[in-house]
């Protein structure tokens, strides 16, 4: 029901997981159990009680959740504090105990954050628009800011999330991340629909005759998040990545791109234990 990471279970004070989409409460609205989301007029009971079974399968069935109110943004929220209200964002960060920070994917990249030596975790939501916004490095940016976190330091786990193989985007985000990040190029692949693998080529070209650009590649959101992360100094050693698509494991996860907008969601959480 729950995805560890081993290197982040070997930090005892820290508290982390990836759900599934098993072993929750069964809902009519959705082909699934374990839905995390009030969304789509999903009842509110089964959500409730969804979300304190995972607290429970993480044993941290005392800790006050914090999920955000998501809008692709590139808004980070610091949590001191429980509160009742849902703030708006698309990343968190805190370092008081008994905080569960928590993000909803159901394709886009849920990315935690860990520093071992301030202890603080951070939970972040990267879709195309918040990683074309540079959200994860706006995320390691604050942890810098805020609590004096050396990049070198930090840990960052990127969970199930869809994958190049499926995540089919119009040709034109080529030249939206080819505005924003010089290694752009590496991020989309043409290669599957028969075209050359450089999807950077046609840009340069004028008419007459050149060939015209396709109409859709392949986007990699996880290296794009990853060169974030390594531009804002993480240690190449220190970031664990999954290679699990949602779209393709629609059996262990929800996958907005392939069952559509009603599916369930997926929940990434962290958090610091308070008797470490």
């Amino acid at each position: 029901m729950v995805l560890e990471l081993a290197p982040f279970r070997k930090l005892p004070w820290l508290v982390h997981g990836f759900s599934t989409r098993g072993g929750g409460t069964s809902t009519p609205r959705v082909r699934t159990t374990l839905d995390l989301s009030y969304r789509d007029g999903d009842e509110k009971q089964r959500v409730e009680r969804n979300r304190r079974q995972l607290q429970q399968a993480l044993g941290a069935s005392d800790f006050a959740l914090l999920p955000l109110r998501q809008t692709h943004s590139d808004l980070i929220h610091m949590f001191s504090a429980p509160t009742a209200r849902t703030p708006q964002g698309d990343a968190s960060l805190t370092s008081r105990r008994g905080l569960l920070l928590a993000i909803q994917t159901a394709d886009c990249v849920p990315l935690l954050l860990v520093d071992p030596e301030k202890r603080v975790v951070a939970a972040v939501h990267a879709g195309w628009r918040g990683t074309l916004k540079r959200i994860a490095e706006k995320t390691v940016g604050r942890m810098r800011l805020d609590f004096g976190s050396r990049p070198r330091n930090l840990l960052a786990a990127l969970g199930p999330s869809i994958g190049p193989c499926c995540y089919e985007v119009a040709a034109d985000f080529v030249s939206k991340f080819s505005s924003q990040f010089g290694d752009a190029a590496s991020y989309f692949d043409r290669a599957r629909t028969g075209e050359e693998p450089n999807p950077l080529e046609w840009l340069s070209q004028m008419p007459p005759g050149h060939r015209p650009p396709p109409e859709n590649v392949h986007l990699d959101l996880r290296k794009a998040n990853r060169s974030q992360l390594l531009a804002a100094g993480l240690a190449e050693d220190n970031l664990f990545i999954s290679d699990l698509c949602t779209a393709c494991r629609t059996d262990l996860f929800f996958s907005y791109r392939k069952e559509g907008p009603r599916t369930g969601r997926l929940m990434a959480l962290i958090g610091i234990r308070g008797n470490q």
